[in-house]
């Protein structure tokens, strides 16, 4: 290996992981703009409800996690 080596990296890998984290990235924003407009809307229950709405995803996740 010699200074005039390049080294290739692989684009479409990039590209794909790119857009995979823009779209992750876009899902959390409209979550938290869905969520703050129903606290507009509805004030605090519009805060608490959908939180305890997602007392079975948060139990979900942990058990994922905790199974490896």
């Amino acid at each position: 290996m010699t200074a005039t080596d390049t080294h290739t990296t692989s684009q479409t890998t990039t590209d794909a992981e790119t857009v995979t984290v823009r779209r992750i990235l876009l899902s959390v924003a409209v979550f938290v703009a869905g969520w703050a407009t129903s606290v507009a809307l509805w004030g605090i229950p519009g805060l608490y409800i959908p939180a305890l709405a997602l007392v079975p995803t948060a139990w979900v996740m942990l058990i994922l996690i905790s199974r490896g």
